[in-house]
């Protein structure tokens, strides 16, 4: 009985250790590996307990522990067993702050074989003696996604705690983690979530403002250099920017983030939603920054981001109806623009005119007609189609029919109208010169328009000039097909009510529609 209780003690650590976890005990840093108060014995490790009835307790205790290794027939079987595990650990982690606070036992010869950091730590010319360390700025979670990796090359992160995981692989430096983060966050990337990674993934931790430290969101803002993340983060916004700009991460994102966004010139949304959206924003920092909800406050809230608005992009009815009332602009700014809106030549604005083209891939067009014929004549009144599409695209302009008497130039006044609510999306003043063939001739709007699936809308065209050719044998439906995707698009056409120049579904102008997917 005595060589078996001897024997017992001579697991390197018994159970007795683990006994004094629940103290928050381990190895003593003297002695790593043996329960405290343990003397080794030659041949056995460690001396047998003292008899009597308090030994045999300890004994019965310590016996679970006993032959770990022997269950764990590979290397990585016998270090994911020590993970967070008391048993032979020589060093606690007391990571997170407060309540939240956790002790996590560890082992230096793992760590530093894992972590290059962990390696100066322990070992270097500055290196720690201490059997307990702080990391206030660490959560427990991400710390032990961390160990976890390192003991195992397992990966468990989540929705959750990949931000701070990826904060703590980079702490120190484990960068095959660093890219499960970073792959994690590309597979889960959606519109409603792009805007709040973006603000954490876009800057890096030397560049940290005051105001990161106002909220965790904040806080977290800025730690993360991952260029190529926050590339798809904004590709991502581009492409859906209606759903990432009505996401709740939108209104915490910092002002730095804010303009890097407004300044790009493939933002996929009308510059009226845009522009709600930015005040949505300002309402949230002034509540922020403790500031009453006044036009004055949230001008100053905004600062230079005002400026990357494309106010010009906006119909006038958009800008009368929103910016001009709002109190955020000047009034002298208000009449600027109101000019620009209404006189020709324009006058120049402050604001950028430049249209944001979030278009990609390749330029498609249909044409609704199968034949062309002559004489079509203007009065002033605008021809009309109605149409649908089965899928989001953006109209980018028509084609329209020219002169039958030989080159000509034309005025003309473009518009999209969404049908049910008679309200103008996308228009253009402007002109083209045709050379008396049948062909049609491109005419732009200033700014790509969205067209929704199974919306009603309205394409109308109002030219000044002579008699044109006009198409005949119209088709009510006409599709579209990718040649690289074999996609179809879907257009739809039906009689538009009221004034429309005689143009129908079955002959007319506006026989061409240029637009992408």
């Amino acid at each position: 009985m005595e060589s078996k209780m001897a024997a017992a003690g001579g697991s390197g650590l018994g159970a007795g250790s683990r006994g004094n976890q629940a103290n928050g005990g381990g190895g003593g840093a003297g002695s790593p590996g043996l329960g405290p108060g343990c003397v080794p014995a030659p041949g056995t490790g460690c001396s047998p307990p003292a008899s009597g009835p308090a030994a045999a307790a300890v004994v019965i205790f310590r016996e679970p522990m006993y032959n770990w290794q022997a269950g764990k027939t590979t290397v990585k079987e016998r270090f994911a067993f020590l993970f967070n595990n008391e048993i032979l650990s020589d060093v606690h982690f007391l990571v997170g702050k407060g309540l939240g606070s956790q002790r996590i036992p560890a082992h230096r010869f793992v760590l530093a074989v894992g972590s290059a950091v962990f390696d100066a730590m322990f070992n270097g010319g500055m290196a720690t003696s201490s059997a307990e360390i702080e990391l206030p700025d660490v959560e427990p979670a991400a710390f032990l996604a961390l160990l976890k990796f390192l003991y195992s090359d397992e990966v468990q992160i989540g929705p959750e705690t990949v931000m701070t995981t990826l904060y703590t692989a980079k702490k120190y430096a484990v960068p095959a983690l660093e890219a499960h983060c970073v792959e994690f966050l590309k597979k889960n990337l959606r519109a409603d979530n792009a805007f709040m990674l973006l603000t954490q993934v876009r800057w890096n931790i030397h560049v940290v403002h005051d105001i990161c430290l106002q909220k965790k969101l904040r806080k977290m803002a800025r730690l993360f250099d991952e260029p190529q993340l926050a590339s798809l983060c904004l590709e991502n916004i581009d492409k859906n920017t209606s759903d990432a700009i009505s996401a709740e991460g939108f209104t915490d994102i910092d002002l730095d983030t804010l303009m890097a966004v407004l300044e790009r010139d493939t933002l996929g949304i009308r510059e009226i939603r845009l522009f709600n959206a930015v005040v949505r924003w300002a309402d949230a920092e002034c509540q922020r920054q403790q500031l009453q909800l006044t036009p004055e406050n949230k001008r100053k809230v905004l600062g230079k981001a005002l400026s990357l608005i494309r106010f010009p992009l906006m119909t006038i009815e958009e800008f009368a109806a929103g910016p001009a009332q709002s109190g955020i602009l000047t009034d002298r700014e208000v009449v600027s623009l109101f000019l620009h809106f209404t006189v020709n030549p324009k006058p120049r604005v402050e604001f950028i005119d430049r249209p944001r083209c979030c278009l990609r891939g390749k330029e498609c067009s249909i044409n609704r007609f199968q034949q062309v014929e002559s004489r079509w004549g203007y009065s002033g009144t605008s021809d009309r189609i109605r149409f649908t599409v089965n899928r989001r695209i953006f109209v980018v302009g028509f084609g329209l029919y020219g002169s039958i008497h030989g080159p000509t130039d034309y005025q003309v006044n473009i518009q999209i109208i969404h049908t049910d609510s008679n309200t103008i999306l996308g228009q253009n003043d402007t002109g083209f010169s045709c050379d008396g063939s049948s062909n049609t001739f491109r005419v732009m709007f200033k700014e790509p328009v969205e067209i929704l699936p199974n919306v009603n809308y309205t394409a109308c065209a109002t030219l000044k000039g002579p008699d044109s050719h006009y198409g005949t044998k119209g088709l009510r439906k006409v599709i579209h097909e990718s040649p690289t995707t074999g996609t179809k698009t879907v257009f739809t056409f039906c009689y538009a009510a009221g004034n429309n120049n005689g143009t129908s579904v079955e002959d007319g102008q506006v026989p061409e529609i240029i637009f992408y997917t």
